[in-house]
């Protein structure tokens, strides 16, 4: 991203964590999300546990600060950081219940890591980062290294070290680490596992985001099966296949395995029995730091399963709707063939196809003909005077036929059928003939619609010269669908 005045300019008036640092309750949203999510390492949060806990913070505010310091409800305040010109909370409602739950959004954690750094460290180590820079550094040079025999005298030169090492260790001098370097490194261990809880809300946030994106086209898509998932599951392999998805993969093998889980944590319980780190009096959820990656990543694919569940019952749905529609037509051609039992119709019942195969040899085709070139000679028009009477441009008229559309259901929510002409009784043509003909339209794509040849219905219509016009029909019956 370019620093620059335009960029910083849109950021500050449309990205969430910076409006949380302009805002006039900073203090109050910033301090209080912090101890309810950041602290205790919550993913989310009741509302009724949120309104008793701001509650709470109110009071004790208002008791330093004056009643008048917080004028707003608990409540209030929360609906309000959750709306979209805020973004600080995302409001949703966990499958299984009626309540709704907060959570932090991934803008409100950059905020809070970024108000936590202005504080003062008391003790700022670097040696840690340096071994991690170097760390990394080798990691990535080893890794894309293609000579095998660069590679085998590298770690050839690391097993002479570690045997130096353990002749050392043998031989009695056993070199420790000093009071300042394990507080150095257990300071980039807690920084580290801040900011990998704080990816996680981040991944998450964008497989939410395709989730979001994946229902909206199912519930406008109009077109078949086929294109619609193609587009969905490109969209889905593309993130999956991306740098991000492909090393939250990688974590998620990682950390699943029974065995690095045992290491952690006998690790974790080592390192926070030394004397050193004790009187750095650490969080006592230290010591499931683990466990707390593993709830954050299962969140994430808690999403992906939902964007799964979506596109299988999207498929369900759809296969329902198709089974329904064949049913429809095999109960239609039931009742007309037992209509029929008694009484034959004239002439042929049905056609059938034809029974041999049409031999057509290559021969008996015709030539390609190369079509016929017109030549077109360039004329130069003579520009003149002509009175055009432009009145017919506009007497166009236009048939709103999801306007008639309507008009047809609200006549069938309360009923089971309906003629087409209670229906223009209902709502009077004010097209004429052209509406009339629209309607006719609508009942021949209608789902279900039955036409009585030996009844007869009049419609009327009143014309702009003030005519009266009628047309006589056959009754046409519009059922409800279901």
């Amino acid at each position: 991203m370019a620093i620059n005045y335009e960029t910083l300019d849109m950021l500050r008036q449309k990205h969430p964590a910076w409006r949380l640092l302009r805002a006039h309750h900073a203090p109050l949203v910033a301090a209080f999300l912090h101890r309810v999510f950041i602290v205790p390492n919550v993913r989310y949060v009741s509302q009724a546990d949120l309104v008793e806990a701001l509650e709470d913070e109110l009071f004790a505010l208002r008791e330093q600060l004056g009643d008048d310091a917080f004028p707003g409800t608990a409540q209030g305040y929360l609906n309000d950081w959750a709306e979209n010109d805020k973004g600080w909370l995302r409001k949703f409602y966990p499958a299984g219940t009626d309540e709704p739950h907060f959570d932090l959004t991934p803008a409100t954690e950059k905020a809070l890591a970024w108000l936590e750094g202005l504080t003062e460290r008391a003790f700022v180590g670097t040696e840690s980062r340096l071994l991690t820079l170097f760390e990394l550094l080798r990691q990535m040079s080893e890794g894309s290294q293609t000579d095998p025999q660069v590679r085998i005298a590298e770690l050839e030169r690391r097993r002479d070290e570690i045997d130096t090492e353990i002749a050392r260790i043998v031989s009695g001098d056993i070199p420790l680490l000093d009071d300042t370097a394990l507080k150095d490194r257990f300071q980039q261990f807690l920084q580290l596992a801040r900011e990998l809880l704080a990816d996680f809300r981040e991944v998450e946030h964008n497989f939410r985001s395709l989730d979001r994106r994946v229902r909206e086209r199912i519930a406008l898509w109009e077109g078949g099966k086929g294109a619609l998932l193609e587009e969905i599951m490109g969209e889905r392999d593309a993130i999956a296949e991306s740098d991000q998805g492909k090393s939250f993969r990688a974590f998620w093998d990682f950390l699943m395995s029974q065995s690095r889980q045992e290491e952690l944590s006998r690790l974790l319980a080592q390192v926070l029995s030394l004397p050193p780190i004790v009187e750095m009096r650490p969080e006592t959820r230290l010591q499931r730091v683990h466990y707390d990656w593993l709830e954050a990543g299962e969140h994430t694919q808690r999403t992906v399963a939902r964007l799964s569940e979506q596109l299988r019952r999207f498929l369900d749905d759809q296969a329902w709707l198709e089974n329904r529609r064949i049913m429809n037509i095999l109960h239609s051609i039931e009742n007309h063939a037992l209509g029929l039992r008694e009484q034959f119709p004239s002439g042929d019942f049905m056609p059938l196809a034809e029974t041999s195969a049409t031999v057509e040899l290559p021969f008996e085709r015709p030539l390609y003909r190369p079509p016929f070139k017109p030549l077109i000679d360039g004329v130069v028009l003579d520009e003149g005077d002509a009175e055009v009477d432009t009145a017919a441009l506009y007497a166009q008229v236009v048939v709103d036929r999801a306007e008639l559309s309507g008009n047809i259901r609200r006549e069938l929510q309360n009923r089971s059928q309906v003629s087409l002409a209670e229906v223009v009784s209902r709502h009077p043509l004010r097209h004429g003939l052209a509406e009339l003909i629209a309607y006719l339209q609508l009942a021949g794509e209608w789902p279900r619609t039955v036409v009585e040849d030996d009844m007869e219905e009049q419609v009327r219509w009143e014309t702009d010269a003030g005519t009266i016009r009628q047309a006589t029909l056959p009754r046409i019956l519009l059922l409800r669908n279901g």
